[in-house]
C-alpha cells in the first residue's frame, strides 16, 4: 500500500519539517533507528527531542517519548542545530509576485539548510520572513558569491522556471574583480569566449579542474575597467551552469578571483568564517521570458563590488 502523501507541516523558525521514511529493519525502538541512520545529531539529543514532543508522526501528532520502531511508516522533524555561525549581512527581496520571489543575497549566506547552517541561510530567512512555507530555490549560488537569487512561490511553478536553466533561456551576467588582464602570464585578448571541459578533482571534490575533451563550461569574459593595485573588473556571461564554472575558468586563465579559498589553492575550511574578504563575485543580472506569465524580465542587483577595502 502507497504511503499517504507528505503532509503540509507549518514552519518553525522558519524551517520547514523534513520528512523521514522508515524502512524494513532490525532497530527495536525508533531512538536505535534515528542514532543510527542521522548520527550527526547523537543519541541522547534524539532522546531529548522525542521527551520534547518535537517528533511527529503521519498525522503531525507528537511521538511518545520512546517509541517501538515500526516500518512503512514516515516521521517528521525540524532541523536545528546548537550552535552556528552567525552572518551579519541581510538579504533584500527585490521583486515578488504570485509565482516568483527574487533576492539579494550578500555573501557568506548559504541559499539552503545544510552542514552547519539552518537559520543562518536565504531560504530560512525569507520563508521566516514572508511565511511562505512552500518558498523553494529555482537555481543556486555558492555561498561565497553574491547576488541575484531565484524561489518559486508554489510547488507546482518550479519545474518550469528551472526548465528555464536546463535550456539555457536565461542570461545571467555577473561581475568579478581579479588580477588585470597582464599579470595572467598569458596573451589574452579580451573579449573572450572561453570554452573548457570542467570536471571535479578526484583528490578533492571541492574544486573543479579542467580537462582534455569536448568542452562543456562556456563564458564570455570582457574587460570592465582597471583599478589600483593590479587588479581589474571583469564582466563574466556563461552560457552554461557548470560548478564552480567563473571560478574555475578564470582561475584557469591566471586570473583568480580575488578573496577565493579554494581556487588555486583550496584552503582549509573555516568553523567561523573571515568576513573581511569577501569573494569579489556577484550575480549581477538575471534576465528570461517568464514560463508562466509570457513576460520579459530583468533584475539587477542593489550590491556592488568590491564589497571590501582593496589592497
Amino acid at each position: 500500500m502507497a504511503r499517504p502523501p507528505k503532509l503540509a507541516l507549518p514552519l518553525r523558525e522558519g524551517v520547514a519539517a523534513s520528512a523521514l521514511a522508515c524502512p524494513p529493519g532490525p532497530w527495536p525502538r525508533l531512538l536505535d533507528f534515528l542514532a543510527e541512520r542521522l548520527p550527526l545529531v547523537s543519541r541522547s539529543d534524539w532522546a531529548a527531542r522525542l521527551a520534547a514532543g518535537e517528533l511527529l508522526d503521519e498525522g503531525g501528532q507528537a511521538l511518545p517519548a520512546d517509541p517501538p520502531y515500526r516500518a512503512g511508516c514516515r516521521i517528521y522533524y525540524y532541523r536545528q542545530l546548537a550552535q552556528e555561525p552567525e552572518i551579519p549581512f541581510a538579504e533584500q527581496i527585490l521583486f515578488q509576485d504570485q509565482h516568483l520571489l527574487v533576492a539579494d543575497k550578500p555573501h557568506f549566506l548559504p541559499v539552503t539548510p545544510k552542514g552547519r547552517y539552518v537559520q543562518q541561510t536565504l531560504l530560512t530567512r525569507l520563508r521566516r520572513r514572508t511565511g511562505l512555507a512552500t518558498l523553494t530555490p529555482i537555481h543556486r549560488l555558492d555561498r561565497e558569491t553574491a547576488g541575484l537569487c531565484l524561489f518559486a512561490i508554489r510547488p507546482q511553478d518550479r519545474d518550469a522556471y528551472q526548465g528555464l536553466f536546463r535550456e539555457r533561456a536565461v542570461e545571467k551576467v555577473y561581475e568579478a574583480i581579479a588580477p588585470a588582464p597582464e599579470l595572467s602570464g598569458q596573451d589574452l585578448a579580451l573579449p573572450l569566449r572561453y570554452r573548457s571541459r570542467l570536471q571535479e578533482r578526484a583528490e578533492a571534490f571541492m574544486q573543479m579542474q579542467e580537462v582534455a575533451g569536448e568542452p562543456n563550461a562556456e563564458t564570455l569574459i570582457s574587460l570592465l575597467q582597471c583599478l589600483p593595485g593590479g587588479l581589474a573588473r571583469y564582466e563574466l556571461r556563461p552560457s552554461t551552469g557548470q560548478k564552480h564554472q567563473l571560478r574555475a575558468q578564470m582561475s584557469a586563465l591566471g586570473l583568480p578571483l580575488l578573496g577565493d579559498r579554494i581556487y588555486p589553492l583550496l584552503q582549509p575550511d573555516e568553523a567561523q568564517p573571515s568576513f573581511e574578504r569577501p569573494l569579489q563575485l556577484l550575480a549581477r543580472e538575471i534576465a528570461f521570458t517568464d514560463p508562466l506569465t509570457g513576460q520579459a524580465r530583468r533584475f539587477h542587483s542593489a550590491l556592488r563590488l568590491p564589497s571590501c577595502t582593496l589592497p
